[in-house]
C-alpha cells in the first residue's frame, strides 16, 4: 500500500469529523449526529479504513492480556484477572466506525459508486463481527436508522447471518464496474478492487470458521472462500502508519520505555517461543525486548512483576520491532492467518492440504516479520514442528497459529474455540472469583449501555458464551 500523505489524511478525517455534531454525539449511537450522510465519500473512506485498523488494535490491547501475550506489571490488575470491566471506549469506536461505514454504504448507493459501496459493506461486516465475538447480541437493525435512542439487540448468531451477506454483496458490489473509483483515500488496498475481494473471501473463511463447534460449521465451505481468498503476503489486509501519526503498538512500546508501564510481554508467550514446549523459535527476538542481561523473561499474568524494577529486568514490547516499528502496519486480515484456517478447515478432508497449509502458515509469519529463510528451515526441521503428516494434529495447528496471531484480537477467538487448551496455559494469579476458577469468555456490556439502554442490554455473565463457543 502507498504511504498516503498525513496532511492529506487527517484534512479529510476532519472534513468528516466538522459534518457531525460533536465528537461526543458522534461516537454516541443512541444519539442523532448532525446529518453524517452528508459527509463525502472519501473522507468517510479514509476514515473508516484508518479507524478500523486502530479497532483492530484497541480490540487486541484488551484480549492480549486473555491469550497471555502481554501481561501487567502490577499485581492482582483488572486487565490480567478477567474483571468484569466496562469497554464503554471500544464500544464506541466500534459503532462510530460502523456509523461511518453506514452512511458511506448508502451514500455510495444514491451515486452508484459501487465500489466504495462494496468496500463499507467488507468494513462493516468486520467491525460487526468483532463486535459480536466480543460482546454476544448486540444492537444493529435499530442502530443506525435514529428512529429509537434504545435499539434492540439482535442475536449474535442472527448477525453473523449479516456478516456473511455484508461480505457476499461486497463481493458482487466490488466485481463490477463503477462511476466512481476508490483511490488514495483507501488506506488498506490504494483503491485495488480485486485485493478488496480478495479480503472479502479471507474474512468469508474465518468467519465460517468461527463456527467450528457449532452444527452448522461447513469446512468445506470454508475451503471454497479460502480458494477466492489471498494468494500471498502481499494481499494481506494492513494500515501503514506515519511519521505523524505512530503505530499504536509503538506509542505502547515508547511509552514504557517512559515508564508509563505497558506491553510487558506474559511468561506464557515466552514459554512458547523460547523453548521450554519444544524448539526455540526465532520470531521471538524479533516480537519482543530481552532483558538487561540479554535473556527472555515473562511477567506471570496476575502475580505483577514483583521485586523487579520497572525497567530492564522483564521483557516488554520495545520500539522499532516488526509490531512496533513506529511507521509499520497493524495486521488487521493476513495470508499466514488464511493458512491456518485453512488447516484448520482441511484437517478431517483432506490432510495432506491440511499438513501443507500449516506449514505454508508458519513460512508466511515468519518472513512477514523478517526470519532469515536459513532460519526458518531451521524451524520447519525440527521434530515438534515438522513432524510429518502422520503425527501431525489439530493441537500443532492452534499452537503454532497462537504465535503467529501475536497481538491480534483474532487469538482470543480462537483461545475460546479452543478451550485456552494452549500447552503450560494457566489460570491467571488472583483470578476474578466470580469467574469460578474458569477462563473469561465474553466481555460485559459497557456502563454507558446500561444506563441509557438498559431495558435492552442482555443479562449476562462473563462465562455466558458466544454462540459459536458452545
Amino acid at each position: 500500500m502507498k504511504n498516503i500523505n498525513f496532511i492529506y489524511k487527517c484534512s479529510l478525517i476532519i472534513g468528516v469529523m466538522l459534518l457531525a455534531s460533536s465528537c461526543d454525539d458522534y461516537l454516541d449511537i443512541n444519539d442523532n449526529p448532525n446529518n453524517p450522510t452528508q459527509a463525502p465519500l472519501a473522507g468517510l473512506m479514509t476514515n473508516s479504513t484508518f479507524e478500523t485498523a486502530q479497532n483492530v488494535f484497541r480490540l487486541g490491547d484488551i484480549t492480549s492480556n486473555y491469550v497471555q501475550y502481554l501481561a501487567s506489571p502490577n499485581p492482582a490488575s483488572s486487565s490480567d484477572t478477567m474483571e468484569e470491566s466496562s469497554f464503554d471506549n471500544l464500544w464506541e469506536n466500534l459503532y462510530g466506525v460502523m456509523t461511518d461505514l453506514n452512511d458511506m454504504i448508502l451514500k455510495a448507493e444514491e451515486t452508484g459508486a459501487n465500489h466504495y459501496q462494496g468496500a463499507g459493506q467488507i468494513l462493516l461486516a468486520l467491525n460487526l463481527a468483532m463486535t459480536v465475538d466480543s460482546f454476544g447480541n448486540v444492537p444493529f437493525s435499530q442502530s443506525f436508522n435514529f428512529e429509537t435512542i434504545t435499539p434492540a439487540y439482535d442475536e449474535d448468531n442472527g448477525l453473523y447471518t449479516e456478516v456473511l451477506s455484508l461480505l457476499d454483496q461486497g463481493i458482487v458490489n466490488l466485481s463490477q464496474e463503477t462511476v466512481l473509483p476508490v483511490d488514495d483515500d483507501d488506506f488498506i488496498y490504494g483503491g485495488d478492487a480485486e485485493r478488496w475481494v480478495k479480503f472479502a473471501y479471507m474474512l468469508k473463511a474465518r468467519y465460517l470458521n468461527h463456527l467450528s463447534g457449532t452444527g452448522s460449521y461447513d469446512p468445506a465451505a470454508v475451503l471454497t472462500a479460502i480458494d477466492m481468498g489471498f494468494d500471498g503476503n502481499a494481499d494481506d489486509a494492513q494500515v501503514e502508519y506515519f511519521d505523524e501519526e505512530r503505530n499504536p503498538w509503538a506509542n505502547v512500546a515508547i511509552r514504557n520505555e517512559n515508564l508509563f508501564l505497558g506491553g510487558w510481554i506474559s511468561q506464557q508467550f515466552i514459554e512458547a517461543t523460547n523453548g521450554t514446549f519444544g524448539t526455540a523459535d526465532p520470531r521471538l527476538f524479533l516480537l519482543v525486548g530481552a532483558t538487561d542481561d540479554g535473556q527472555y523473561v515473562g511477567v506471570v499474568n496476575g502475580a505483577g512483576r514483583g521485586s523487579a524494577p520497572e525497567a530492564g529486568a522483564r521483557s516488554t514490547l520495545i520500539p522499532d520491532q516488526f509490531y512496533t516499528t513506529e511507521t509499520g502496519p497493524v495486521l488487521i486480515a493476513t495470508y499466514f492467518e488464511q493458512k491456518f484456517i485453512e488447516a484448520e478447515a482441511a484437517f478431517n478432508i483432506n490432510k495432506s492440504r491440511s499438513y501443507q497449509a500449516y506449514i505454508d502458515g508458519i513460512m508466511a509469519h515468519m518472513r512477514k516479520v523478517g526470519v532469515p529463510e536459513g532460519e526458518i528451515q531451521t524451524y520447519l526441521n525440527s521434530p515438534e514442528v515438522g513432524m510429518g503428516e502422520a503425527a501431525f494434529t489439530m493441537d500443532d495447528i492452534f499452537e503454532e497459529k497462537y504465535i503467529a496471531m501475536f497481538l491480534n484480537p483474532e487469538a482470543w477467538v480462537d483461545a475460546r474455540r479452543y478451550d485456552y487448551k494452549y500447552e503450560g496455559f494457566d489460570l491467571p494469579e488472583n483470578l476474578n472469583p466470580d469467574l469460578n476458577g474458569q477462563f473469561i469468555r465474553r466481555f460485559a456490556y459497557p456502563d454507558s449501555e446500561r444506563s441509557r439502554n438498559g431495558q435492552n442490554v442482555p443479562d449476562v455473565s462473563l462465562l455466558d458464551r458466544i454462540f459459536w463457543d458452545e
